[in-house]
């Protein structure tokens, strides 16, 4: 599902990876940690190509990205979903507009879009908020609606980036249940996280990076 080969990245003659190597299955449940400035962020950049390798390969969900040529990245991407920390919602539009632009953008039907629009609000216990705008909601819903709005589109990938950052620990729980939810589903899960409570004793896959190395692959 996700394989990088001998990966190096660099930005500024600063090395940000450093030949990592890694395989993760269809279905997996992997979380990737170390310190700031470990390599995470960068190593999710690469996985949804917001960034290329500078040395190496990178397979993702069968496809090579060495050899992806760019107009094709749109088409890649839709198998990916990505939750990002700072929720990077639209609140200028509703609940229901932010999630249903992911399906709008592709040329879904409108009744279509409403039904896993309602049914991913359902998932993440937020139907009641629909018609509400992203400022008159708490932080730990923001962060629901990016999970919805990374879901709907029924991605094989999903890309966490620290979403559970700036939350408190009762949100922290919330999104940690739903996350579980969705990997049950089939779901492929990639999570960055600084904070060791999350995997610890979850008997979940554990990448560790320091310095843009992968220093230690495990269970948590």
């Amino acid at each position: 599902m996700i394989g990088f080969n001998q990966v190096t990245k660099i930005y500024d003659n600063i090395t940000a990876l450093r030949n990592v190597t890694f395989s993760i299955e269809k279905g997996e449940f992997v979380f990737i940690t170390g310190p700031s400035g470990a390599g995470k962020s960068t190593l999710l950049k690469l996985v949804y190509l917001a960034e290329r390798p500078d040395e190496g390969s990178i397979n993702i969900a069968g496809w090579d990205t060495e050899t992806l040529k760019e107009k094709a990245i749109p088409y890649l991407r839709r198998n990916i979903g990505i939750v990002f920390q700072d929720f990077k919602l639209l609140y200028n539009k509703t609940v229901y507009d932010n999630i249903a632009i992911a399906l709008r953008i592709r040329g879904i039907k409108e009744a279509e879009i409403k039904d896993r629009v309602h049914e991913v609000l359902k998932m993440v216990n937020l139907r009641h908020k629909t018609d509400s705008y992203p400022r008159e909601l708490s932080g730990g819903e923001q962060q629901r609606i990016t999970i919805a709005r990374a879901i709907v589109g029924e991605p094989t990938v999903l890309i966490a980036d620290e979403p559970t950052g700036n939350l408190d620990v009762d949100n922290t729980a919330g999104i940690m249940r739903i996350f579980r939810e969705i990997n049950a589903k089939g779901t492929t899960i990639l999570f960055a996280t600084h904070n060791r409570d999350l995997f610890r004793n979850t008997g979940l896959r554990v990448l560790r990076l320091d310095n843009g190395n992968l220093v230690s692959d495990e269970k948590g």
